[in-house]
C-alpha cells in the first residue's frame, strides 16, 4: 500500500470514529426523551442514529478492505469492495425510510398524544446542530478522499437532521396549537428519505456496472500522450475503475510509418510511465496506428476519405487511417455517437459509401466509441 493510500484509509476511519461515537451519543440521548415523552418520532430518530452508526462501521470496514494488496485471486485489488460498502450504506438509508414510513402511517392510523418538556426540546435541537454539522463534516471529506460510503453517510446525517428539525418543528406546533403533526411531518420526510436512498442506490450500482470515461481525466491523459513529438494522436482511451482513484487503461496512438520498433517500444514505455506518474493509470495496452509521411497521394486520398465519413451525421472521429497502394488495402477506425439510433446501420452506410468511391480497395473499417461521450 502506498503512502497516499494509507493516508487515505486513515482519515476515512477517524472520519468514521467520529461518526460512530456521536451517532451512539445522540441514540441515546433521543431514546431516553422518545420513552420519556412518548414520542413515537424521537424514539424513531434514535433508532436511526443507531442505523447510522452502524453504516459508519460499514464504512471503516471496507476501506478496510478495499486496502487489502492485489494477490493472486484478485490482481486488480479489492477498491470495489468501496463501491459494496456504499451500496449497503444505500440500502440501510432506504430500509430506515421505509421503517419509518411504516412507524408514521401506523402513528396516523393511531395517534398518541406526546408529552414534551423543555429539556427534549433542548435535545433535539443540539441533535440538529450536531447532525448538520457532523453532516456536512463527514460528506467534505467523504468528497476530498473520493469516497461514495462517506459522501452516502454525509448525507444522510443531513437527511437526519431534517428529520429532527421537523420533530422540532411538530413539538412547537403542538404546545402552541395543541394539534399533534408529528405522524404527518415523520411520513413526508420518510418518503424523502426513501426518494434519497434510491438516489444513492442507483448511483453506486451504476458506478458497480461501469460508466464512461471520467471526462477531465480522460482529456488530460490525451494531452499528456499528444505533448510527445511524433504522437500524431492519441484515439480509443478505455479506462476501467477497479475503485476510487484505482484505473487500469488502454490507448491507440499515431506514429509516423518511418518509426522502427526499439524506437516504438521506447516511445511507449516513455508514456505508460508518464501517464501513471502524472494521472496515477496504469496503461495496460498501448495500441500503435501508423501514419502515411511520404506519399502525398496518399494524403490526398485521406482528406477524400474524410470527407465523405463527416458528412455522415454522429460521427465523431476518424483515424488510424493507412493506405497500402500495392495492395490495393485501405485502413481506418470511426467513432460512432451513442445518439445515432442505429450504430450498426450508419456504419454499414458509411463503408458503403467508401466503397462506391473507392471500389477497387479493400477495406478494413473498424466501428469505435468514445468512452467519453456525455
Amino acid at each position: 500500500m502506498s503512502r497516499a493510500e494509507s493516508s487515505r484509509e486513515k482519515t476515512i476511519a477517524k472520519t468514521s470514529v467520529i461518526g460512530i461515537v456521536a451517532n451512539v451519543l445522540l441514540a441515546g440521548f433521543k431514546a431516553v426523551i422518545g420513552l420519556m415523552t412518548n414520542s413515537i418520532a424521537i424514539t424513531l430518530d434514535a433508532v436511526n442514529n443507531v442505523s447510522d452508526a452502524g453504516s459508519s462501521l460499514i464504512t471503516m470496514i471496507g476501506a478496510k478492505l478495499a486496502g487489502k494488496a492485489p494477490d493472486k485471486k484478485h490482481p486488480f485489488g479489492y477498491g470495489r469492495i468501496e463501491y459494496l460498502s456504499a451500496m449497503i450504506i444505500s440500502v440501510i438509508v432506504l430500509y430506515a425510510g421505509i421503517t419509518s414510513l411504516v412507524e408514521s402511517v401506523k402513528q396516523i392510523i393511531h395517534p398518541e398524544t406526546p408529552e414534551y418538556n423543555m429539556v427534549s426540546l433542548i435535545v433535539i435541537a443540539v441533535a440538529v446542530v450536531v447532525k448538520v454539522l457532523l453532516g456536512r463534516y463527514v460528506k467534505s471529506v467523504g468528497v476530498k478522499v473520493n469516497s461514495d460510503s462517506l459522501v452516502n453517510s454525509g448525507e444522510d446525517a443531513v437527511l437526519d437532521s431534517i428529520i429532527s428539525a421537523s420533530t422540532l418543528v411538530a413539538a412547537g406546533i403542538f404546545l402552541y396549537f395543541h394539534i399533534s403533526l408529528e405522524a404527518w411531518f415523520g411520513a413526508v420526510i420518510s418518503l424523502v428519505i426513501i426518494k434519497s436512498g434510491i438516489g444513492m442506490l442507483r448511483e453506486t450500482i451504476s458506478r458497480i456496472l461501469g460508466e464512461r470515461n471520467d471526462k477531465e481525466l480522460a482529456k488530460s491523459i490525451h494531452d499528456t500522450i499528444l505533448a510527445f513529438p511524433d504522437v500524431r494522436g492519441a484515439y480509443d482511451l478505455v479506462l476501467n475503475n477497479y475503485g476510487p482513484d484505482t484505473w487500469n487503461g488502454s490507448i491507440h496512438i499515431e506514429v509516423p510509418d518511418t518509426y522502427s520498433a526499439d524506437r516504438l517500444d521506447q516511445l511507449i514505455r516513455e508514456i505508460t510511465m508518464k501517464v501513471f506518474r502524472e494521472h496515477n493509470v496504469i496503461l495496460t495496452a498501448v495500441g500503435v496506428y501508423s501514419v502515411n509521411t511520404k506519399d502525398e497521394q496518399v494524403i490526398c486520398v485521406k482528406r477524400q476519405v474524410e470527407d465523405i465519413v463527416f458528412s455522415h451525421e454522429h460521427i465523431r472521429q476518424m483515424h488510424g487511417f493507412y493506405l497500402l497502394k500495392d495492395r490495393k488495402m485501405m485502413r481506418f477506425d470511426i467513432v460512432i455517437s451513442f445518439d445515432a439510433k442505429d450504430r450498426k446501420a450508419l456504419y454499414d452506410e458509411v463503408v458503403s459509401d467508401v466503397h462506391k468511391a473507392f471500389p477497387d480497395y479493400e477495406l478494413q473499417v473498424a466501428m469505435d466509441t468514445d468512452f467519453a461521450e456525455e
